[in-house]
């Protein structure tokens, strides 16, 4: 059987429940489709444009500006780290503190910065403009952060802490590991802005791109906002909404992301600043934009005509992909393309039909390969699959149009014979016989040779099926145990 097509019933009560569903399911989807068209594909669009285009945009202009306005203090304090008068100060013995508190001083004054200050590793002495302020000690609360600086990986911190030489004004605090010439570490240096003029350059880029902007760090804590941002200081995961999108916002450099509060939707970008180890949020909300979403309405007519054109042609490929499918899986064997059980059964009953009108000679041919399970323990399932597929390529190349093919089980086939004498089966099964046996399959590289068994009976008017297929499997048999490879008939 190569193109035959089955007697099979085309649609069933489940089968019509479930294309009215479908169809049901498609017009509602079309007519909520069209009633909510226009505002979601303006919001759509708006927000998109604000994803895509705004927001990126705002966040490259303030990352120019922080550039300019933060990271200047990391390069100062970066520069401190590897200065050779420095070095050279401390490893010559840290005598005359003038000269450091001259250095430090010009540090502070030349670049305008709150507070500049040396920690010695030797001395555990802490420098700054003014003079010496004190002697840091381990276990004190307050001096924690040299001692955290002095064993951290990386060569540089940001860290927010009060100023003890600026009476103890909250200070953001570039802390720089400090190396000798021979790489030993001798100390730490740095810079120190104060809180407030970050937050003010913060709220100068709020004014200026009428979006909300913050600085939070590498665990989420935010560490800079806006004068009207409540959550400064509170972790991103403690703040409602953000505590959704905490993981996916500090998990990439970049990245878009949006999030519900208070009945709004906040669109976000976010972007790691690697020069200050901190990410920097900027967001707006979409009430505003969303404003113009009047101008939809137009579209909404336009997409209720193109929705109902979808859904209509929908609906019919649906039910013709459906019948098809019904159509194939009730008639085809999926690895031979042979029909299946079910198939065959239904063909020949109506065959019988068919014979009370026009008498004919009817032959069945059930073939089994041999020694089929030796092929799957020696090469595999697939190879396995493979020459069960060859195999049947072989039959039906031997066959006519009008002759019919089944895979009735595993390895075993069955083949119908319309207008076929007994004799004239027997002929033909063995030309397939002997077409098998002189053949090597080549599967997946494997060469594999097989044979087949075969036994051939002849309808006797008015038998059934069933009596008919116990005829030729009782053939079968008697191949099988003579020796395999040779044809019988009964």
């Amino acid at each position: 059987m190569n193109n035959r097509r089955f007697p099979i019933k085309r649609i069933g009560p489940d089968s019509k429940r479930r294309i009215i569903i479908t169809i049901s399911l498609l017009l509602a989807t079309g007519f909520i489709i069209t009633s909510l068209a226009s505002y979601f594909v303006a919001r759509s669009s708006i927000r998109q444009n604000i994803v895509d285009n705004e927001l990126p945009l705002t966040s490259d202009n303030i990352y120019s500006e922080i550039q300019k306005d933060l990271v200047r203090p990391t390069f100062i304090s970066s520069m401190m780290s590897r200065d050779t008068f420095l070095r050279n100060w401390v490893l010559q013995g840290e005598v005359d503190t003038s000269r450091i508190t001259q250095y430090l001083r010009e540090i502070k004054e030349h670049y305008k910065t709150l507070t500049s200050f040396f920690v010695s590793e030797q001395t555990r002495t802490y420098y700054q403009a003014n003079g010496v302020l004190k002697k840091v000690v381990e276990g004190e609360p307050r001096d924690a952060w040299y001692f955290r600086v002095r064993t951290m990986q990386t060569p540089y911190e940001i860290n927010v802490d009060p100023d003890m030489a600026n009476r103890d004004t909250l200070t953001i605090f570039i802390n720089f590991r400090v190396f000798d010439f021979a790489t030993n570490y001798i100390g730490a240096a740095g810079v120190g802005l104060t809180v407030d003029s970050v937050r003010n350059l913060v709220n100068e880029y709020q004014k200026r791109y009428q979006r909300r902007v913050s600085f939070v760090d590498r665990n989420g804590q935010i560490m800079v906002s806006g004068t009207n941002f409540r959550y400064e200081g509170k972790n991103i995961r403690e703040v409602p909404g953000l505590d959704r999108i905490a993981r996916t916002a500090l998990a990439s450099a970049e990245t878009a992301l949006q999030y519900e509060d208070r009945g709004e939707t906040h669109l976000l970008n976010v972007r790691f600043l690697p020069e200050l180890g901190w990410y920097l949020f900027v967001e707006r909300t979409d009430i505003e934009a969303i404003s113009a979403i009047r101008s939809a309405l137009f579209l909404n007519i336009v997409l209720c005509i193109a929705v109902t054109a979808i859904v209509a042609l929908l609906v019919s490929l649906t039910v013709g992909r459906y019948q098809k499918h019904l159509e194939t899986m009730a008639s085809t064997d999926f690895l031979t393309g042979f029909a299946n059980r079910h198939a065959l059964a239904l063909l020949f009953t109506q065959m019988m039909k068919d014979l009370k009108r026009v008498p004919q000679p009817i032959s069945l041919v059930m073939i089994d390969i041999d020694h089929f399970k030796r092929v799957n323990d020696l090469f595999g399932h697939l190879v396995g699959d493979c020459v069960i597929q060859k195999t049947a390529a072989s039959i039906r190349s031997a066959l006519r149009d009008s002759d019919i093919t089944s895979r009735w089980g595993g390895e075993e086939f069955l083949v119908v014979l319309q207008r076929c004498t007994l004799e004239s089966a027997i002929q033909k099964a063995d030309t397939i016989r002997s077409t098998i046996a002189a053949s090597v399959f080549d599967c997946d590289g494997q060469k594999v040779n097989t044979s087949i068994s075969i036994g051939v009976t002849e309808y006797v008017p008015g038998e059934g099926f069933d009596a008919m297929l116990a005829r030729a499997d009782k053939a079968l048999y008697l191949a099988k145990n003579e020796g395999r490879n040779c044809i019988r008939s009964c």
